[in-house]
């Protein structure tokens, strides 16, 4: 699958950053790793991953904002005391929980539950775009350590 992404270039790139960023199990630091070895510019590089991983952290957020909170409280049991202080949380904090999107597994979490919780839109999805920048900035600083 990641030589399908590599034959593409720059949109596989886009495409695995932003199928990362989703729950789709994807990695675009091979594909990132692998155009960065034949010479394609890091700077490139990292405006097309930042971006295509960005787009897929929104996408998540709005699936999430699509979200039911009736369903989640029927097949958790969670109270709508216990809801309440998640909102407060999200409105509050969340913007600081999106900066932590890139991590894996749990950053796709972060970003649905965001949605589902309201976060505020716009800090929340720049906090996301901050985090996934400077996690490809190192990303890629690394890469070229190796590769030089």
């Amino acid at each position: 699958m990641i030589e399908y992404f590599n034959e593409l270039g720059l949109l596989g790139l886009f495409s695995a950053s932003f199928l990362a960023s989703t729950i789709v199990p994807v990695s675009s630091e091979l594909v990132l790793f692998f155009l960065l070895y034949s010479g394609v510019s890091p700077l490139t590089c990292l405006v097309v991953a930042t971006i295509g991983n960005t787009l897929g952290g929104i996408t998540t957020y709005y699936l999430g904002y699509l979200g039911n909170t009736t369903l989640i409280k029927k097949f958790t049991g969670i109270s709508d005391d216990k809801l309440q202080k998640w909102y407060v949380f999200a409105d509050r904090k969340g913007k600081y929980l999106a900066f932590f999107s890139w991590l894996p597994f749990v950053g796709d979490v972060f970003m649905v539950l965001l949605g589902l919780l309201k976060s505020p839109k716009t800090i929340t999805l720049f906090f996301m775009f901050i985090g996934k920048l400077i996690r490809y900035v190192v990303l890629i600083y690394s890469t070229n350590l190796i590769l030089a």
